[in-house]
């Protein structure tokens, strides 16, 4: 991102000037209070929204007409946003109908996303036979299917449970591992962010920028125990300090 600012239509400055590297291979997330201009950030990097001024360089030679990279962005939404009439194949399947691979040349693909998010066994079942968290690897399916270089996650996990939360904070983990895709993460919690992330942007409120940029010292394994671990805490209380001086400079609440 170099200089990206948003003004909507109602005259609300939602990011000013920001900017931002991302490396290949990252976690990276994007923290911040609500109404920091997180979302916004993260749909202008996906094509879903014009930027005012400024611009998204991308590393690729192959951009559509859209100013992306062709084929190479996923994209994980608040809410699962799974099309009710259709099974979780038909869904999974959808990104890559739209792009002509035939039903039975994308099979073998999207049963092996299937299986890497734990929903093999699903596949004809409907979105309303799902509990949250599974509708939610639907979600996940779908975004990785295309075999993305980027990943981005807009909160996909603030509405479940903490349980189920956790256990999808450490398949996303391993998915990352595995696949090497690049990973932009929104969310507000610093729990989640410390948790998943090798890198955290802490964003003060609006109108949106760049507040800290903190690596952390991590590999991205982890286990049970790191969340008891004294590594953990200090990581927590060093974007929590942050977040906390983000919102005063930004006189967020």
């Amino acid at each position: 991102m170099r200089g990206v600012s948003k003004v909507f239509s109602n005259g609300t400055l939602a990011l000013k000037d920001m900017s931002l590297d991302v490396e290949r291979g990252e976690f990276l997330s994007l923290l911040g209070p609500s109404g920091c201009g997180k979302s916004t950030a993260l749909r202008i990097v996906a094509g879903l929204g014009a930027a005012s001024s400024g611009k998204i360089d991308w590393p690729s030679s192959r951009i559509n007409a859209r100013g992306l990279p062709e084929g190479d962005v996923g994209f994980v939404f608040q809410e699962p946003t799974l099309m009710p009439w259709k099974t979780v194949f038909g869904n999974v399947y959808l990104p890559l109908r739209l792009t002509g691979v035939s039903k039975s040349a994308a099979r073998e693909r999207i049963m092996e996303t299937l299986a890497s998010v734990g929903l093999a066994d699903f596949s004809e079942a409907y979105p309303r036979e799902l509990s949250g968290g599974m509708k939610m690897r639907v979600s996940i399916a779908r975004a990785l299917v295309t075999r993305p270089k980027l990943l981005l996650m807009d909160e996909p996990f603030a509405a479940l449970d903490e349980f189920t939360r956790q256990k999808l904070n450490d398949d996303v983990l391993r998915l990352w591992r595995q696949s090497g895709v690049t990973v932009i993460f929104v969310t507000h919690s610093v729990f989640e962010s410390a948790y998943l992330s090798n890198r955290i942007v802490v964003m003060k409120a609006r109108p949106g920028q760049v507040f800290a940029d903190l690596p952390l010292a991590n590999d991205g394994e982890r286990t049970a125990d790191y969340r008891t671990s004294e590594a953990y805490r200090v990581a927590t209380h060093e974007v929590s300090r942050s977040l906390h001086d983000a919102i005063h400079a930004g006189g967020g609440h």
